[in-house]
């Protein structure tokens, strides 16, 4: 025997949960069962199945499985059974959907339903027929809610999830079914819904109203701008709560307005934007309660919650019985309210809907200054007239409003009147003025609410300039006051239920009249509903002349003394042969004894209701006196600068009464409405003591008559749950037929008859109208989808190639026109460019050549550009050519005008390099470079092999402490050696040479041969030296005659001649007294004697005595001079 595993879930439902392959699994052993074995199981199998688990489960307070739906609820998404349909359970929590009563006749079994599932906190119930998401002409959705009063566990963000996506009709009742349906309604179809909730107050309507705005902000698309959106929408609700919401009789958070709310979605199906519009606040409740009511809950909320700093500039005390406004009703303090906690929910919500700091500020002071002009306190003189005796409430009112307090003073007390074209003052007596003060009241709370409802649009709405709100999907969400009937019913409630009437007319037409007549006009057969039709109550409220509207409108116009009297006095003339008009006068005996002789009574769809004419004159009107207008109309507060437009004065033309004005409205809302797909919420409240579990039945067999429940119940249980016209039927549908794919060329209906006899719907489940087909079984529609949906993947196949090709077509077509836009726009721009760098050359050669023409005369604008260009390319040229070294004595030619200029430059130039060189070098090396000039000042030019001596470093000394005999050293005595050469000198007599060295001291040359100091030239007796301009190494040291101790001049040679006689002139500082020769070197010999030595150019070095006696030295030249 296979085991069914069930899943229990809080909102009702028991789910078998299926395989990785659709299989449901048996988890108490390892075998498989396929949805398909499953489906061919017999019922008394499956039944003893059901039956091993019904114990666990009663026990845990749940139902058991209806074994008869169980076939019909399998599917691709594993078991989904109902709880509440299950045989065993029905009993005691009853059905989910109306639809599945047996005696779906009687109100009895209707309310009993609703009894267990009460009991059993199931809160929600159905009472529709199965809708398609995406039909587009059948009746919406009626969910059914009764207040539980108190906190359930069925709207956490889980509950969400599981009604999202999910057929309205394949899980529990829940407000999140119906927003999910007509969510998405909105995104297959691309039709606007609307949510219509209704019920009386404290039915919870208001609650409703929040968990679709919840539904919607949790489950849809977000972005960062949509989740501004989504938070604003959520935010507007406590603000629009604590402004117009009040605490009543019968519900602590009555909605004192009616709300239609637009939420308009992009084509994600994001939320986007919104609209309000707000219906007939009831203002005089500012002014006036109730015993046991609440002023709106913004008062408590300011002074329980503002802050000290606050309360005190706004001149407020923390105690609501100081205020004449709020102690009427006698009831301060709600124990279900928390106006501390509510006031800190309102603060923030309205910095996030976007109220500036100064908005809020100007709001508050608003708000402040009508619990101070409630207490304003009046006097009477003897004369009757009125003066008030609180000044201080004058001041604090100057200031919050921004108003003269003087003149405000004056139109507390006083009215203008003109007469003949004059302005005169009358003064009010003490019933007067209240009245014009509590007028003034209603006036700027009434216009301060129409002013936050529009500011809030202004936030929602959505301001991307892409998106245009025509374009935009809407879901409407209406939230308005239920019929009311209380013990003293005055114009407020005439009004509501006025609307109320209107809504259940638009019911009607929507569900009731429009179904039967479709059947009838189809040529359907089946069974007509009866139910009442309540135009004709509408049309006595709002006929044209003939109306209770247009009466009492003309009650309140017409001249003389009307009164609240004459205009029921009139109604009785008028409307008193009405079936459903009653009054005082006009009822029989018994009638008149629950009746009031200034009351009249309407016969309601709903049941009777008498409604007192008191008041009715001045609220109807609604008038304010001039000179109270022109006041505000001064005012410094920029919110009510917007409220009291100074037009106001100007314009002659009398106001629409408050009734006229909310028939106009009502007449926009209903075509707003009928525009939209509707879903209706039926909100029943089970008691009035506000009790948790609690089951008022007569309370709620009046709401279900009244709801139209009933009548609903009947249609949809006589009716067909689909219909769709032939053509758009086959178009949906054709796909799934051979016959009719891809078009259908016979009569519609013969297509449509061939498309389902291929589906294989039985005659039963379908009839064929004049120009639609009606399908009686959901499940026989679902069926259809499910094969639409497989059918959908191999069309959508095609679709995309076909789309690939022809997108990826176009993308080439456009990247190729984009692309011969932009090679020509780019080619234009060079063209351009080369033009205009032609321009500028032309431009600039031109110039040039002007200049060179007057390039010799003074500046002038003929040739200043030539002189600029002549100056900067010398600059520019020289930037580049600057030396590189101190060697480098290359320097740019500078043009005439620059030839100082660039002079001092040079020598700039230089003076910085030999600054920069001479900061690099060290001592060694200067002492090097001293030497070097010296032999350039000496042997450049002048001697041949000086060239070659230029790159050889000049060293401290040729000889070494091992090359000089000790002895030698020690004849120096103290004497140091500066410098030692190896040299070779030749003999005065016969020229021989031999193989010396040369010493120099601080004072003297000395000639050495081993260990003897052969000669000792002292500086001072070397008159000069000669040497030859060859390269060869020989000099000759002339040496003073007078001297005793020479023989004569000494004739030498050596390797390192440049660095010889370098090191010599330097020591001997004998520079100047150095002779380069050519030809031939004379020197002294002995006592009178002179030899010469004569120098010829060769190929080598050759060192002879000639044939002469001369001596003769032939040396290579290195270098032409």
């Amino acid at each position: 025997m296979m085991e069914l595993k069930i899943q229990l879930v809080p909102t009702g439902e028991i789910i078998l949960p299926p395989g990785k392959n659709g299989e449901s699994y048996c988890h108490s052993c390892t075998k498989k069962r396929s949805i398909g074995h499953l489906e061919s199981m017999d019922l008394g199998n499956m039944q003893d199945l059901l039956r091993k688990t019904q114990s666990s489960i009663v026990e845990k307070g749940l139902m058991f499985l209806n074994t008869d739906s169980l076939k019909d609820a399998v599917g691709s998404d594993g078991v989904r059974v109902m709880m509440e349909s299950a045989l065993t359970a029905r009993d005691r929590v009853g059905v989910q959907d109306f639809v599945l009563l047996e005696n779906h006749t009687s109100e009895v079994a209707f309310i009993e339903n609703l009894r267990k599932r009460f009991k059993e906190n199931l809160i929600y119930n159905k009472c529709s027929s199965v809708k398609c998401i995406k039909s587009l002409t059948y009746i919406g959705s009626v969910l059914v809610s009764v207040n539980p009063y108190k906190e359930l566990e069925i709207y956490t963000k889980q509950h969400m999830e599981r009604y999202r996506g999910v057929n309205f009709y394949e899980v529990s009742p829940h407000i999140y079914a119906v927003s999910d349906n007509a969510y998405r309604s909105m995104r297959t179809e691309r039709r606007d819904q609307c949510i219509l909730i209704s019920g009386e107050s404290g039915a919870g309507k208001t609650e409703a109203s929040k968990k679709v705005l919840q539904y919607y902000a949790v489950t849809c698309p977000a972005s960062e701008q949509v989740q501004t959106v989504k938070d604003r929408l959520l935010q507007s609700n406590p603000v629009l709560e604590a402004f117009g919401n009040a605490k009543t009789l019968r519900n602590d958070n009555s909605s004192r307005f009616g709300k239609y709310m637009d939420i308009q979605f992009d084509f994600r199906g994001a939320p986007v934007g919104g609209h309000i519009l707000n219906y007939l606040l009831e203002k005089s409740r500012v002014v006036h309660q109730s015993h046991g009511e609440r002023n709106f809950h913004i008062f408590y909320q300011l002074i329980e919650g503002g802050e000290e700093d606050l309360l005190r500039r706004l001149g407020l005390e923390r105690n609501t019985q100081q205020y004449q406004y709020l102690v009427k009703g006698n009831c301060p303090k709600v124990s279900s309210i928390n106006d501390r906690s509510d006031w800190k929910v309102v603060r923030k919500a309205l910095t996030v809907i976007g109220f500036s700091d100064d908005d809020v500020e100007e709001l508050l002071n608003i708000i402040a200054s009508v619990l101070h002009l409630g207490n304003v306190q009046y006097g009477g003189e003897d004369s009757g007239n009125a003066y008030i005796t609180t000044d201080t409430q004058i001041k604090y009112l100057a200031r919050l409003l921004g108003v003269d307090g003087v003149v405000l003073k004056e139109a507390l007390t006083h009215k203008k009147i003109t007469a003949k074209g004059e302005e005169l003052m009358s003064p009010l007596n003490q019933e007067q003025a209240s009245s014009a003060r509590d007028a003034l009241s209603k006036a700027i709370y009434g216009r301060t609410f129409t002013w936050l409802v529009n500011k809030i649009n202004h936030s929602l709405a959505y301001k991307d300039d892409s998106f245009s709100s025509k374009n935009a999907s809407v879901i409407g969400l209406l939230d308005i006051y239920g019929f009311e009937v209380f013990q003293n019913n005055s114009f407020e409630q005439f009004c509501i239920n006025y609307c109320n009437e209107k809504l259940q007319q638009l019911f009607i037409e929507l569900t009731l009249k429009s179904e039967q007549e479709e059947y009838e006009a189809e040529g359907i057969t089946w069974e007509p509903v009866q139910y009442f039709n309540n135009k004709i109550i509408c049309d006595l409220v709002e006929e044209k002349f003939k109306g209770i509207i247009s009466i009492l409108d003309e009650e309140c116009l017409r001249p003389g003394d009307a009164s609240d009297i004459t205009f029921l006095e009139k109604l009785e003339d008028t409307v008193g042969g009405h079936a459903h008009f009653v009054t005082h006068k006009l009822a029989d005996g018994k009638t008149r004894k629950v009746m009031g002789r200034d009351e009249f009574r309407l016969l309601h769809y709903a049941g009777e209701v008498n409604y007192n004419v008191n008041g009715f004159l001045d609220k109807n009107n609604d008038l304010l006196f001039r000179n109270l207008k022109e006041v505000m109309c001064m005012s410094e507060n920029k919110i009510l600068t917007q409220c009291f437009d100074r037009e106001e004065l100007t314009d002659r033309k009398r106001p629409e009464t408050t009734a006229t004005q909310f028939k106009n409205s009502l007449a926009k809302l209903m075509e707003i409405l009928m525009s939209k797909e509707p879903s209706y919420v039926r909100c029943i409240k089970p008691n009035d003591a506000k009790q948790a579990g609690r089951f008022d039945e007569v309370l709620i067999r009046h709401q279900v008559k009244y709801l139209g429940l009933m009548e609903n119940l009947r249609v949809r249980r006589a009716g067909f749950a689909y219909r769709r016209r032939y053509e758009i039927f086959l178009q949906r549908y054709k796909s799934l037929c051979p016959d009719t794919w891809p078009n259908w060329d016979g009569r519609l209906v013969d297509g449509v008859s061939t498309l389902v006899k291929h589906l294989g719907y039985k005659p039963e489940e379908y009839k064929l109208g004049r120009s639609k087909i009606f399908i009686r079984f959901p499940k026989t529609l679902f069926a259809t989808e499910d094969a639409l949906e497989v059918r959908k993947h191999s069309l959508a196949t095609k679709l995309q190639a076909s789309w690939k090709s022809y997108s990826q077509k176009s993308k080439y077509r456009k990247l190729r026109h984009s692309a011969i836009l932009i090679q020509s726009w780019w080619r234009g721009i060079l063209a351009r460019r080369r033009a205009q760098r032609r321009r500028q050359a032309a431009d600039t050669i031109r110039r040039f050549i002007k200049g060179f023409m007057y390039r010799h005369q003074p500046r002038c604008p003929e040739n200043e550009y030539f002189l600029d260009y002549v100056r900067y390319s010398f600059l520019m040229k020289l930037h580049r050519n600057l030396p590189k070294t101190v060697l480098d004595k290359s320097w740019p030619t500078p043009p005439p005008a620059l030839s100082e200029a660039s002079e001092h430059l040079r020598k700039l130039c230089m003076q910085n390099m030999v600054w920069k060189y001479c900061k690099t070098i060290s001592p060694e090396w200067k002492h090097q470079m001293e030497q070097k000039m010296v032999a350039s000042e000496i042997f450049k030019d002048k001697k041949d092999n000086y060239p070659q001596s230029v790159p050889k470093l000049f060293v401290g000394t040729r000889l070494n402490g091992e090359d000089i005999n000790p002895k030698a050293l020690q004849a120096l005595g103290t004497e140091k050696m500066k410098y030692g050469v190896p040299v070779t000198k030749y003999d005065r007599k016969g020229y021989k040479a031999r193989a010396r060295q040369m010493l120099l001291t601080g004072s003297s040359v000395i000639i050495v041969e081993d260990a003897k100091l052969k000669q000792r030239i002292d500086y001072s007796a070397l008159k000069g030296i000669s040497v030859s301009s060859l390269s060869d190494g020989m000099f000759v040291l002339h040496v003073t005659c007078e001297d005793n101790k020479q023989k004569g001049d000494v004739v030498l040679q050596s390797d390192h001649l440049i660095e010889t006689l370098t090191k010599v002139a330097i020591c001997a500082e004998k520079i100047n007294n150095i002779n380069i020769n050519q030809g031939s070197i004379k020197f002294t010999v002995g006592q009178g004697k002179e030899g010469i030595i004569d120098f010829t150019s060769g190929s080598e070095l050759l060192i002879a005595k000639a044939k002469n006696g001369h001596l003769s030295v032939t040396a290579p030249r290195l270098n032409s001079r």
